[in-house]
């Protein structure tokens, strides 16, 4: 059999655009809670949801935001993140999500390569100074005035700057001054603008994590967003009793669709713990908010699970979750399955490009199905693994990159056709640029990414298959292979180990729990071990990062300038 699968359902796509989803759902449940913000004491019902989202979107409209220009929100998870994102769809707008990590440098860019039309940012947030930065960044706006166009060479497209909160800056509209705008426009002008929109229509650009060279930006649609949110939701069996803790970042694709969107198509309760993650606020808000689900990358899980004050808490509400985002490790999920009442947990397994999610596992799979993999092809998609040389099918068993095709695939890279055309090809198939097996039940492994796999000496290796043998180490808490650099071999393994609290560990005894059990050229020669591993907002592994670095602390610089076939 060939490594290619086809999602069939008896439930046909959504054929609406964000706005008709988002009025269906609250005419649907109008005093079910649609958002919680514990730390900004906010509870509001779906019906309060969607007059608070049509108030923004008229406020929007009256900067002479059109359709199709850009908007983009420069914050961390508030509630007004969430309203934005829906009152820019609703008015045929593109919402841009900027990484809250940004700094001066990346800011400039995604003002200039998205063609920022108006930017919401926040206030100061820990050492984070945004109004600071954006003053850096584009120094005209302080003696601009609010409303008049920001005379700048660097960004022509910038008209409207707007702070998310009530300090009165140069060039910037107050929250309070920004609302009000919206009187001047009537909701029958609002639903005049929603006439001429289509679910095709592109609402939303989100860059990738840029890990080597410029970051891209993904172009998403109603059409996208709606359907992926909607079969996540399916995924979980939420319905609107269902109330989901999201402390994963909404600028990323996992709190904005698979959070947020996988809610609100179902009626849901969107609880947010804080702005930024902090796994004891998460725990305290599972317990006070009856949550019935959490979302998580592995690496907020391991925090929560390991928090002096687990034990504090109670998790009897929970059912389900997702973990995702990177590599989630078997025993992680075991953890959390047993300690967390999360017996019903699945994966998801997909990336931006594919809006995002094209993988998952479901309630129904069996434990091990549900640890072990990441899940059957989603609905209305095709998935298929190809030998990256030759692009042929691969058969089932054996490792290929996997591409995606279907409603879940992006638009384009914005402003970038080249870019666009090496990802995907004249059929439309997405190149993932993942690493795959499908077995005979259909069910997905990814074995790491296309740019991660090492060749030791012509054996081609995995890393993820040695990450999670090394999981089962009683004494390890986490773990990443890498490949470096080898005059002999061409490459050899590292492994960078996160030790459990209490315990120590050498790299030779690591060795010596590996003999036997894994073929010995997987057997990590070298060991670094660490606190923490260099990682994205996102929780994304930066393994690039992590070879540079070893191999500056290896010695291995000459080694990494031979040149390969």
């Amino acid at each position: 059999m060939i490594s290619y699968a086809s999602g069939t359902s008896s439930e046909p796509l959504i054929g609406e655009t964000v706005g008709e989803m988002l009025e269906r759902i609250c005419a649907t449940y109008p005093d079910n809670e649609a958002l919680v913000s514990v730390q900004q004491n906010i509870r509001w019902t779906y019906r309060e949801f969607l007059e608070k989202v049509e108030d923004i979107a008229c406020s929007l409209m009256a900067l002479d935001v059109n359709k199709g220009d850009r908007v983009a929100i420069w914050a961390m998870n508030y509630a007004e993140w969430t309203l934005l994102q829906f009152a820019t769809a609703k008015c045929g707008a593109i919402m841009v999500n900027i990484n809250p990590a940004y700094r001066t440098f990346e800011l400039e860019y995604a003002l200039k390569q998205a063609e920022i039309h108006t930017i919401f940012l926040q206030g100061r947030f820990k050492t984070s100074d945004y109004v600071g930065m954006f003053y850096e960044a584009c120094p005209e706006a302080v003696e601009a005035r609010p409303g008049k166009k920001i005379s700048t060479e660097k960004y022509p497209f910038l008209r409207n700057v707007v702070f998310m909160g009530d300090v009165p800056y140069n060039g910037m509209y107050t929250w309070n001054e920004f609302m009000g705008k919206g009187a001047n426009i009537s909701r029958d002008e609002l639903k005049e603008r929603e006439m001429h929109l289509t679910f095709d229509d592109p609402i939303n650009i989100q860059y990738t994590s840029g890990t080597t060279g410029y970051p891209k930006g993904v172009v998403l649609t109603h059409h996208n967003v709606v359907n992926n949110g909607y079969t996540i939701g399916n995924g979980m069996k939420f319905t609107e009793k269902d109330r989901l803790c999201i402390p994963v970042p909404f600028y990323h694709c996992f709190g904005m669709v698979l959070s947020n969107f996988a809610c609100v198509t179902h009626g849901s309760t969107m609880v947010l713990p804080s702005p930024a993650f902090d796994a004891e606020t998460v725990l305290k808000t599972i317990d006070e908010e009856k949550c019935t689900a959490v979302h998580g990358v592995p690496t907020m899980f391991i925090a929560e699970l390991k928090h002096p004050n687990f034990n504090k808490y109670r998790y009897d509400t929970l059912r389900t979750g997702i973990m995702a985002g990177s590599p989630c490790p078997i025993e992680v999920m075991r953890a959390v399955n047993q300690k967390m009442h999360m017996t019903d947990i699945v994966i998801v397994y997909g990336q931006t490009e594919t809006s995002p999610g094209v993988t998952m596992t479901t309630t129904n799979d069996p434990l091990e199905k549900r640890v072990a993999t990441v899940g059957r092809v989603f609905p209305h998609v095709e998935l298929k693994i190809v030998d990256p040389v030759t692009q042929k099918i691969v058969s089932r068993g054996e490792p290929g990159e996997i591409c995606a095709r279907g409603y879940v695939v992006m638009k384009c890279y914005y402003n970038n056709p080249s870019a666009t055309r090496q990802t995907i090809d004249s059929d439309r198939w997405n190149h993932t640029g993942d690493l795959g097996i499908m077995d005979d039940d259909g069910y997905f492994r990814i074995v790491g990414r296309l740019k991660e796999m090492v060749i030791r000496g012509g054996e081609n290796i995995y890393p993820r298959e040695i990450e999670e043998f090394l999981h089962t180490n009683p004494k390890i808490e986490d773990v990443y292979i890498i490949g470096v650099p080898d005059e002999k071999y061409g490459e050899e393994l590292m492994a960078w180990v996160k030790v459990k609290d209490n315990q120590q560990l050498t790299g030779d005894e690591i060795k010596e729990f590996c003999n036997g059990k894994i073929a010995r050229y997987k057997i990590p020669r070298y060991y670094k071990f660490v606190d923490d591993f260099p990682m994205t907002v996102a929780g994304k592994i930066r393994k690039h990062e992590m070879q540079e670095i070893s191999i500056k602390e290896l010695g291995l610089e000459k080694e990494a300038e031979i040149e390969t076939a």
